[in-house]
């Protein structure tokens, strides 16, 4: 049976298959989770195996490398997540970047994986509560996962980063 569960911490940190970058449409390092993520697993190596792909990705699309040195997670899946500064309507983008890493969880046979709050950062452009928006398009990306694959367990942790976002995180994700 698949689980879906919000906590507080680190997507980087959990012990997990693939953790998820909210990365940039170039698959480059930046800040936030991304440069959490290339600093822990190498950033020359990461870099270079995020340059076998051919970008610029589009908003929804999700990619799998190695986790290289990152030792508590098998894969990373680069996630990357609408910038809502630019395209302020981009929900199915969001739920895109959650279903479509979801897909490639599934595809590599992996089944447990950690999210961090993708497009609620500097991506959440003029969102009122990018929290949870991105927890809103995660769980139901995860709900529509589970309905089309019933067949297929996987466990999903969403993390949130901070104490202080948690509360309205917590209050979208009860709201589904």
């Amino acid at each position: 049976m698949s689980t879906i569960k919000l906590i507080v911490g680190s997507a980087v940190e959990q012990n997990v298959d693939a953790i998820v970058n909210a990365a940039n449409k170039y698959l480059a390092a930046g800040g936030g989770v991304c440069g959490a993520i290339f600093k822990k697993a190498g950033y020359t190596q990461l870099q270079n195996a995020c340059d076998q792909y051919d970008t610029p990705l589009n908003d929804g699309d999700a990619v799998i490398t190695p986790a290289l040195n990152i030792t508590n997670t098998k894969y990373v899946i680069h996630a990357v997540g609408p910038d809502f500064s630019v395209t302020p309507n981009a929900y199915k983008k969001l739920n895109d970047a959650y279903y479509n890493s979801l897909k490639v969880l599934m595809q590599n046979g992996l089944h447990s994986i950690a999210f961090p709050l993708i497009s609620s950062g500097i991506f959440g452009g003029n969102l009122a509560n990018p929290v949870a928006t991105s927890v809103k398009e995660c769980v139901k990306a995860y709900q529509y996962f589970a309905k089309n694959h019933p067949d297929y367990d996987i466990d999903v942790l969403l993390c949130v980063f901070t104490k202080s976002d948690y509360p309205s995180a917590e209050n979208a994700f009860e709201i589904i």
